[in-house]
């Protein structure tokens, strides 16, 4: 990414004198140096066959029931809740904590050595949430960063955007904007659709996974999906992890910690996965 100052994207008025901090683990337990450097420079990497066939269906059976609530109350509701349109794209939250499946499966092994090449040695989960995109309604989500919904401090925590069907440019597999990352966090409008930081990247590069894959990128890259323009449900399982311990701001200007006991818990401390299959 290689912008005139002029072209700069507005940034958000709380990211002041943000400097990327690249993390230097002594040792990789995940991701090989490449796909590190790919990350570190273009703000996303994919990783190939990360969970097992079984493991991505025992997640999908754990996931289908939940966000079919999550749709029957939003029909019950006009069909839309905030962002969330049962035609289009449904939005269901905090789902590891009412599922052991889930809940194990956010602690999964290599989960956690992904957080550690990446985060740190303390790490929670800070929030996480289905997103299946339906075929009724050809709508994109627009481009956005994550810590641009909430700010979180320190700025840098990861999303692991898991794709439960093979995904692509056609049914509306994920849109980085390369590099953008190391700017901070951006000033974000409101749309019909969501929150936006951005109207156009002319170098845009989409991220094609199968099922089993994790697209990883920083709370920090702009992305977007374009339209389910396929014949099924897009359905993907989104994970993201932060620094423990990490501070939310509000748009009213109230701030807290990130540690609810049950939706953030540790993946990480001091650098050991802590175990969650005790509580399943």
């Amino acid at each position: 990414m290689s912008l005139a100052p002029e072209a700069l994207p507005r940034l958000h008025p709380l990211s002041r004198d943000f400097v990327w901090t690249e993390r230097r683990p002594k040792a990789l337990r995940r991701l090989t140096a490449d796909q590190k450097a790919a990350f570190e420079t273009q703000g996303f990497v994919t990783l190939g066959g990360v969970f097992a066939p079984d493991e991505i269906a025992a997640v999908t059976a754990a996931i289908d029931p939940l966000e079919a609530e999550a749709e029957a109350r939003l029909r019950e509701a006009g069909g839309r809740i905030s962002i969330s349109d049962a035609d289009a794209i449904t939005f269901t939250t905090h789902i590891a904590r009412r599922d052991p499946v889930l809940r194990a499966f956010a602690a999964h092994p290599a989960i956690a050595d992904i957080c550690h090449d990446l985060i740190g040695d303390d790490v929670r989960l800070y929030w996480d949430q289905s997103v299946y995109k339906k075929t009724q309604k050809r709508q994109e989500f627009p481009w956005h960063q994550d810590n641009g919904y909430t700010f979180v401090e320190p700025q840098q925590y990861l999303t692991l955007w898991l794709p439960l069907v093979d995904v692509d440019e056609r049914n509306g597999c994920p849109w980085i904007a390369p590099g953008m990352h190391r700017l901070g966090t951006l000033d974000h409008w409101v749309t019909d659709i969501g929150l936006k930081c951005l109207d156009e990247v002319a170098d845009a590069l989409p991220a094609p996974a199968k099922a089993g894959d994790a697209v990883v990128f920083s709370s920090l890259t702009p992305h977007r999906t374009g339209p389910n323009l396929g014949a099924s449900v897009r359905k993907a399982y989104i994970l993201q992890y932060a620094h423990d311990p990490s501070v939310a701001t509000s748009r009213d200007g109230r701030r807290a910690t990130q540690d609810h006991p049950e939706r953030q818990f540790k993946i990480l401390e001091g650098g050991q996965p802590v175990s969650r299959l005790s509580e399943v």
